[in-house]
């Protein structure tokens, strides 16, 4: 029987290419879950295999047709802007909870529930290598990270009832990303502006085809429920490893490279916050944010997921970054 998969945040970066490898790679049947104002999928090159459903996460009788039937649930949906604390909750937290209650009442049988978090709900490593592993106590540096921690616990509360797997990535980048873009397109431009100690910082990242294949491998694990695992790069990486990956598609000779101080970051994230708390609108730069932006290791071990689900990172920073770059400019991106 062809498995029926529910996935949630269908309509980004990361959910617009899970939906497409599983209907075109894997030949799984596909149901998207939109909230009611959401544009809709189906026009995508995902294909007939795309089943669309209509919901509020709020809506509990919704929320149960949503579920009914399906095999297992990829639940990607989140925010990473918000107001306030308030938010990052509403986004992050309180779908978990509503879709795996709905899951215990309507779906006592499903196969798999299966959580993308973030390395943020760890928070950051002490030294570069090997990063922070699943064994170390969280402790997020921001309301995001905190938000994500709390969809991780809230759907642990459901593993009693419901076979809960979490994976969390560190920084996704490919094709379609658009957060990443903002990097590049300073390099474009012939600068680099970073936070904090630039020659220092070192990151996990993964190419978003990567983080597919082991969020599939975790889904289909059978001893996966009520596991974590990261889904990251072999190694971190420094901003100069970046740079000299980009610089063959972008075509600079230098780069001016400006690092903001941490006291300056916090004050920009100060002014800004407090206009974004004003309008009403996600600041792109707030304190909370700054606390993020300013540490030296955001890196992560691949080590239990390699060796537990036999997952290795198939595309190295040259080739993902080539490729990503050749799609934004071919796209008219950059």
């Amino acid at each position: 029987m062809t498995e029926l998969i529910l996935v949630t945040g269908s309509t980004g970066f990361i959910g617009s290419r899970m939906v497409e490898t599983l209907v075109r790679q894997e030949g799984c049947r596909v149901r998207i879950l939109l909230r009611p104002e959401s544009k809709g999928l189906l026009s995508s090159s995902a294909g007939e295999g795309v089943e669309e459903f209509r919901a509020g996460y709020s809506d509990a009788a919704a929320l149960g047709r949503a579920v009914d039937g399906v095999t297992s649930i990829i639940h990607l949906a989140g925010v990473t802007k918000a107001v306030d604390e308030a938010g990052f909750i509403e986004g992050n937290v309180m779908p978990v909870e509503n879709l795996l209650e709905a899951v215990k009442r309507n779906n006592p049988n499903l196969n798999r529930f299966l959580l993308v978090s973030s390395l943020a709900a760890v928070g950051p490593a002490s030294e570069p290598f090997p990063g922070v592993s699943e064994s170390r106590p969280s402790r997020p540096v921001s309301a995001y990270g905190r938000s994500k921690l709390l969809g991780e616990q809230a759907a642990l509360r459901y593993a009693g009832e419901v076979p809960v797997t979490i994976v969390r990535p560190p920084a996704v980048y490919g094709p379609g990303d658009r957060d990443i873009l903002e990097v590049f397109a300073m390099m474009n431009k012939g600068y680099l502006l970073s936070a904090g100690s630039g020659k220092r910082q070192r990151f996990s990242m993964i190419h978003v085809d990567d983080l597919i294949d082991g969020i599939l491998l975790a889904l289909r694990s059978e001893a996966g429920a009520g596991e974590t695992w990261f889904i990251t790069s072999p190694c971190g990486y420094g901003w100069d490893e970046v740079i000299d990956a980009a610089r063959p598609a972008l075509g600079f000779s230098s780069l001016l490279r400006i690092n903001l101080p941490k006291p300056l970051v916090f004050g920009l994230g100060m002014v800004l916050g407090a206009i974004a708390s004003l309008t009403g609108k996600p600041a792109l730069i707030n304190r909370d944010k700054a606390r993020e932006l300013v540490q030296d290791y955001w890196v992560c071990s691949p080590e239990k997921a390699k060796k537990e689900l036999g997952f290795i990172a198939k595309t190295t920073l040259n080739e993902g970054i080539a490729s990503t770059l050749k799609w934004y400019q071919q796209k008219g991106w950059l």
